[in-house]
C-alpha cells in the first residue's frame, strides 16, 4: 500500500536526484534510475513572522575567528586550515573505515584546545565508545558522550552545554517522531539533517555529521544531503592496509583538491608526515615493472609506486587487471605500447597497481604506467626511475601541470633518472632515457 494514514502531506521522492511526485511511481522520470521513489510525508506547520536581519558584505560584525584549528595537521589540510564557525561537514566512508575512530581523536583534539565537544552517537552505547575512548588513549575530559537517537534531543542538549562543536555518529541512524518514514528513510535523513544544520547556522557551533555509504560508493541517503552541508570529506583505504587517506569532495571554505593521510595503528589512526617516504620505502631497485610517479594531490606533492606484471598466456582474452588507476586508461596505453613500441601485449596478461591504495585519476600517469609495462615485459630493471606526463595516441608526450613540484619531490627521494615531457618528446625517446632501447619483437 503506498501512502500512509498520518496527518500531513504526502509525496515521493528519487533518492538520487531529488525529484518530487505527488504520486508513487517505480521509477523515476527525470533521471531513469531504477529504485522507485520512496514517501516523503510533509507535516503542517503555523509559519510565524520574523524579521531579517540585513548587513553589508564588508560590515564587521564580531569577533569571532574565521577558522579554528583542529589541532591534527592531515585534518585541518583537507580543511582548508580549521574548522569554519557555523559550518557543517559530513564525513563518509565505507563500514570499518575508520570515521568513528578518527572523529573521536579530532574531538579530542579540538577538547584539548577550545573546550568541549558534544559526541552524540546513534549507533553505539556510552559504554561501548568509552571502551574506544579509553583504547585510543583520549585524554581531554572536555569530550561529552551521549547515546541519543532523536535529532530534537541533540539539539536540546547542545543548547544546554553549548559545545565548540557537535559531533553527530550518524546521520542516517538519528530520527525524529515528527517526520514521516523510516530511519534512515529519505525524508528522515533530509529532515533531521536539515534541523541540525539550522542549528548549527544559528548557533554558530560547528557541526560535523557521519554518513554511511553506498555498495558503489556513494553517500546514502538524498542526494541533497551533499548539497545541504558545507563540507563533504571520504575517508578511504584498503582494510587490509593501514594507510587512509581523507579527500575533499567538496568544500565551500577551502580546496576540494587536498587529501590527508592517515595511518590505522592498534592505538587509534596517526598521521603520516612523509606518504612519499612512507609510500616509497620499500621500492626494490633490482625489480623490474616498478616506476617511481610523483602525483599532486592539491598543492601537495606524492610519489607513490607503480607496479607492472605481464604474464605469457594462450587465453583468446588475455586479462588486464587494474587498482587504482582507470582501466580504460590502461588499455589506451596496452594499445599505444603495441602499436608504437611494437610490445605484443595481446599475447600476454597484465596487472597494474598503484601501491598504498591511493587512486589516481590524472592523465600525467600515463608514462609511469607505460614505462613500468615495458619494464616488466622486457624484464629490465629500471633502479629508481621517477617519470611523469601525459601519453598521447600517436605515441607522443604531452606536458602536464606542475612539472617542476613533481620534479623536486622526486629529487627530495633521490630518484635517478626523472623522465618527463621537459626531457624527451616521445614514448620511445622516454623509454631510451629510462635505461632501454625499444624491445620491439
Amino acid at each position: 500500500m503506498k501512502g500512509n494514514s498520518r496527518s500531513g502531506t504526502s509525496s515521493y521522492i528519487c533518492e538520487h536526484c531529488g525529484y518530487h511526485s505527488g504520486k508513487w511511481m517505480g521509477f523515476c522520470p527525470q533521471c531513469r534510475a531504477s529504485e522507485a521513489l520512496t514517501e516523503s510525508v510533509s507535516q503542517p506547520a503555523g509559519r510565524t513572522q520574523k524579521s531579517v536581519q540585513v548587513v553589508g558584505a564588508t560590515d564587521v560584525r564580531s569577533t569571532m575567528q574565521d577558522r579554528t584549528p583542529v589541532g591534527i595537521g592531515e585534518f585541518d589540510r583537507v580543511l582548508g586550515g580549521g574548522v569554519v564557525p557555523g559550518a557543517v561537514i559530513l564525513v563518509g566512508g565505507e563500514p570499518g573505515i575508520g570515521k568513528s575512530t578518527l572523529l573521536l581523536q579530532v574531538a579530542d583534539a579540538i577538547a584539548g584546545e577550545s573546550g568541549s565537544v558534544l559526541y552524540a552517537t546513534a549507533e553505539e552505547s556510552v559504554h561501548q565508545v568509552q571502551m574506544r575512548a579509553r583504547r585510543l588513549g583520549v585524554r581531554s575530559s572536555g569530550v561529552k558522550l551521549a547515546s541519543v537517537y532523536d535529532v530534537d534531543e541533540i539539539i536540546a542538549t547542545a543548547v544546554e552545554i553549548k559545545p565548540s562543536v557537535l559531533v553527530v555518529d550518524s546521520i542516517q541512524t538519528v530520527s525524529s517522531a515528527e517526520i514521516g518514514g523510516s530511519v534512515g528513510g529519505t525524508s528522515q535523513v533530509r529532515e533531521s539533517a536539515a534541523r541540525l544544520i539550522v542549528f548549527a547556522k544559528s548557533s554558530g557551533i560547528p557541526l560535523i555529521l557521519v554518513g554511511h555509504v553506498t555498495k558503489d560508493g556513494s553517500l546514502a541517503g538524498p542526494r541533497t544531503l551533499e548539497h545541504m552541508v558545507d563540507v563533504v570529506l571520504y575517508l578511504e583505504g584498503d582494510p587490509d592496509l593501514g594507510l587512509r587517506l581523507l579527500r575533499g569532495a567538496k568544500n565551500r571554505y577551502g580546496s576540494i583538491n587536498e587529501v590527508g593521510v592517515f595511518e590505522m595503528t592498534p592505538d587509534g589512526v596517526t598521521q603520516v608526515a612523509d606518504p612519499s617516504g612512507l609510500l616509497s620505502g620499500r621500492y626494490d631497485t633490482n625489480a623490474f615493472g616498478n616506476v617511481l610517479f610523483p602525483t599532486v594531490e592539491g598543492k601537495r606533492p606524492v610519489v607513490v609506486e607503480i607496479q607492472a606484471l605481464v604474464v605469457k598466456t594462450d587465453a583468446p582474452q588475455p586479462r588486464r587487471a587494474v587498482n587504482g588507476i582507470p582501466v580504460a586508461r590502461v588499455h589506451q596505453l596496452l594499445g599505444v605500447l603495441e602499436r608504437h613500441i611494437a610490445l605484443p601485449l595481446h599475447k600476454f596478461e597484465v596487472y597494474v597497481s598503484v601501491m598504498g591504495g591511493f587512486k589516481i585519476t590524472e592523465p600525467a600517469v600515463d608514462l609511469a604506467v607505460a614505462l613500468a609495462v615495458a619494464s616488466a615485459y622486457a624484464e629490465v630493471p629500471l633502479r629508481r626511475t621517477a617519470a611523469w606526463g601525459e601519453v598521447g595516441l600517436t605515441g607522443d608526450l604531452r606536458p602536464v601541470p606542475r612539472s617542476t613540484l613533481r620534479r623536486s619531490e622526486a629529487e627530495r627521494l633521490q630518484a635517478d633518472p626523472m623522465v618527463s615531457p621537459d626531457d624527451c618528446r616521445s614514448l620511445l625517446d622516454a623509454m631510451v632515457m629510462s635505461g632501454f632501447v625499444s624491445v620491439a619483437g
